[in-house]
C-alpha cells in the first residue's frame, strides 16, 4: 500500500508539501511551543528533548502499518518558510482509513494556507495511498479547523461529547470524513 515516502512532494498554487529536513527544526520548534498551538491537541506543549525526538520521527516518515503517520512540512513557495505540517495517519490499513491532521503557525493563518495544503494531502491520501476514507477528528471549540474540513466538502459524521479530557477539563470532538468517490466528484 505504501510508495516510498522519503521522497514524497507536491506542489499547489502557493505551496510545496515535502518530508521533513534538518534545517526545518527551527520553524517546526517555534509553532510546537505554543500552548495555542496545542490547545485542542489535548497535550501541552512537548519538552525540549521530546520535541527533538518528534521531529526526528517526522524526518523518517513511514505509512506502512496501522498507527504510521507521515508528517510532510507545508513550505510557502514563494520564500521556503515553513509554516506548519500535515499528516495522514494510517487509522486501519484493511479498511484502507487515514486520518487527516495539520499543525500551522498561527502567524501565517487567515490566508487560506491550511485549507490548501489539506486538500493537497487529501489528494495524496486518495491518489498515491488509495485510500477509500479519509477523516478528521477536531475538538469542537476548534472554529478555525471545521472551517478548513466544511470548505473542502468533508461530511460531519459525528458529535462526540466529552470523549477526551485535559488538565481536568472534558472536551467534545466532531468527526468529518469523506469517501474517496465524493472526492473524486467534487474535485472534477
Amino acid at each position: 500500500m505504501s510508495p516510498d515516502v522519503s521522497r514524497l512532494t507536491t506542489r499547489t498554487a502557493r505551496l510545496v508539501l515535502r518530508p521533513f529536513e534538518t534545517e526545518d527544526f527551527d520553524a517546526y520548534r517555534v509553532y510546537h511551543q505554543r500552548a495555542d498551538v496545542y490547545r485542542f491537541l489535548y497535550s501541552a506543549p512537548p519538552e525540549p528533548e521530546t520535541l527533538r525526538s518528534n521531529f526526528e520521527a517526522a524526518r523518517r516518515p513511514r505509512l506502512t502499518c496501522d498507527g504510521d503517520t507521515l508528517r510532510l512540512a507545508v513550505e510557502r513557495a514563494d520564500d521556503a518558510a515553513v509554516i506548519g505540517e500535515v499528516l495522514l495517519k494510517l487509522a486501519d490499513s484493511a479498511a484502507r482509513q487515514a486520518e487527516v491532521g495539520y499543525i500551522f503557525n498561527p502567524r501565517f493563518s487567515g490566508v487560506g494556507y491550511a485549507t490548501e495544503a489539506v486538500r493537497a494531502m487529501i489528494g495524496i491520501g486518495f491518489r498515491t495511498f488509495g485510500f477509500h476514507r479519509i477523516f478528521a477528528r477536531i475538538d469542537t471549540r476548534n472554529h478555525g479547523s471545521v472551517g478548513i474540513v466544511e470548505r473542502l466538502g468533508l461530511r460531519r459524521e459525528a458529535h462526540f461529547i466529552q470523549n477526551d479530557r485535559f488538565d481536568g477539563v472534558w472536551g467534545d470532538e466532531f468527526v468529518y470524513a469523506t469517501l474517496a468517490s465524493e472526492w473524486q466528484a467534487a474535485q472534477g
